[in-house]
C-alpha cells in the first residue's frame, strides 16, 4: 500500500474482514512466497508443564493485530519522526503449520517445514506460537544457513536437558538451541524468581555460552547496555516469551511470573537490537488467550511484533543508505 486504503472507497475497520496478521495478504502455497516478511502460526501446546491454551495464541494475536491495520500507508511514529512498515515492505501471512494432535515429532517437523519455506523464499520468518517448544523446529530450520546468536526475552531459562524422557517440551528449547554448532551464543534476559530450571541448568547454560540477565540486572544496564553485550556483527534470532512481561500487563499466559518487563523496556531493547544487528528470525510464544478475557495480552503481542518489524526494516533501509 503506497497510500491510505481509505482512498479506494473501503474503510476496512479492524473488526471487518478476515484477520490475517496485520490484514496482510494470505499465501496458502508455500512455494509461492514473495515477500520481505512471512508470518507463520504454530498452534502447538503439547509441550506445556502447567496450563495449556497457547494453541489458540496465533489466532488471538492475528485478530488483535487488526487493531493496528486501519489501512494507513505504514505507521507514523512522532517520537522517531518515522513511518514504519510502509508500502515498500511486503508482508504476507502463510497460515499455520499443520499440528498433529499428541504427536510432537510430526508437529515440530511441520513447523520446521514452514520456516524452511520462508527462509528459502528469502523472507524474514515470524512465528507465532504456541508454547515455547515451537522454537526448537524454528532453530532447526537455520541448519546450514550460517551462524546465529539467540536473544531470548523470557521469565524462564528453558534450559532443561531432559526430564522423564522429555527433551522437546517448553522447558527445553534453549538447551536444544545451545547444542547446535551454528548457535554461537545466547543472551537470556528477564530470567527471574523461582525457575523451572535447576542450578545445574544455569551452570550448564553459562558453560555453553549463555549470558543470563534478570529483569533487575537489565534495568541496571539499560536497554542499550543489554544489546551491547551481544557480540558485534552477530546475526540474531529473537525469541519472545510473553511471560517475560509482567502479568499485570500480560496475564494471558500459561506460566505467569510477577516482576516482569513493562512494554517500553522490551520495545527499547528490540529497537536497539534492530539498529545494531541483523535480525534473521523472530518467534513470539506462550500467548494463551483464555486466561485474559480483556484481550490485552494478545494486543500486546501484536503491537510488539509490528513495532519490532518496523524497526528491523527501517534499520535495513538506513544501513543500505536508503
Amino acid at each position: 500500500m503506497n497510500a491510505h486504503s481509505y482512498q479506494s472507497g473501503r474503510l476496512n475497520l479492524p473488526f471487518v474482514g478476515i484477520p490475517t496478521f496485520g490484514k496482510r495478504p494470505y499465501v496458502g502455497d508455500w512455494t509461492q512466497i514473495d515477500a520481505d516478511i512471512a508470518v507463520l502460526g504454530a498452534p502447538f501446546d503439547f509441550g506445556t508443564q502447567y496450563r495449556a491454551g497457547a494453541r489458540f495464541g496465533p489466532r488471538a494475536v492475528r485478530e488483535a493485530s487488526t487493531l493496528f491495520s486501519f489501512g494507513h500507508a505504514g505507521a507514523y511514529d512522532h517520537e522517531d519522526d518515522c513511518t514504519y512498515l510502509g508500502g515498500e515492505v511486503q508482508m504476507v501471512d502463510i497460515g499455520d503449520a499443520d499440528i498433529v494432535h499428541t504427536d510432537t515429532t510430526a508437529s515440530h517437523a511441520n513447523i520446521r517445514a514452514g520456516v524452511n519455506a520462508i527462509l528459502d523464499a528469502g523472507a524474514l520468518p515470524v512465528v507465532i506460537g504456541g508454547d515455547h517448544s515451537v522454537n526448537i523446529p524454528c532453530i532447526d530450520a537455520f541448519e546450514g544457513r550460517g551462524d546465529i546468536h539467540i536473544l531470548q526475552i523470557d521469565a524462564h531459562l528453558d534450559f532443561v536437558d531432559e526430564r522423564h524422557g522429555v527433551r522437546n517440551g517448553h522447558g527445553n528449547p534453549m538447551r536444544r538451541a545451545a547444542e547446535k554448532p551454528y548457535v554461537t551464543g545466547l543472551t537470556q534476559v528477564g530470567i527471574r524468581n523461582v525457575s523451572s530450571t535447576a542450578k545445574e541448568g544455569y551452570d550448564a547454560a553459562r558453560a555453553m555460552g549463555s549470558d543470563i540477565l534478570s529483569v533487575r540486572q537489565m534495568r541496571a544496564l539499560g536497554p542499550q547496555g543489554v544489546i551491547d553485550r551481544i557480540p558485534k556483527g552477530a546475526r540474531v534470532y529473537v525469541t519472545i516469551d510473553i511471560d517475560g512481561f509482567c502479568p499485570s500487563i500480560a496475564p494471558g499466559t500459561g506460566t505467569p511470573s510477577h516482576g516482569g518487563f513493562l512494554y517500553y523496556e522490551v520495545l527499547e531493547m528490540l529497537q536497539a537490537l534492530a539498529r545494531r544487528h541483523e535480525v534473521v528470525g523472530v518467534d513470539l510464544v506462550e500467548v494463551a488467550p483464555d486466561y485474559d478475557h480483556s484481550g490485552s495480552t494478545a494486543i500486546l503481542a501484536a503491537q510488539v511484533l509490528l513495532n519490532f518489524l518496523g524497526f528491523i526494516f527501517h534499520a535495513r533501509t538506513e544501513r543500505a543508505g536508503g
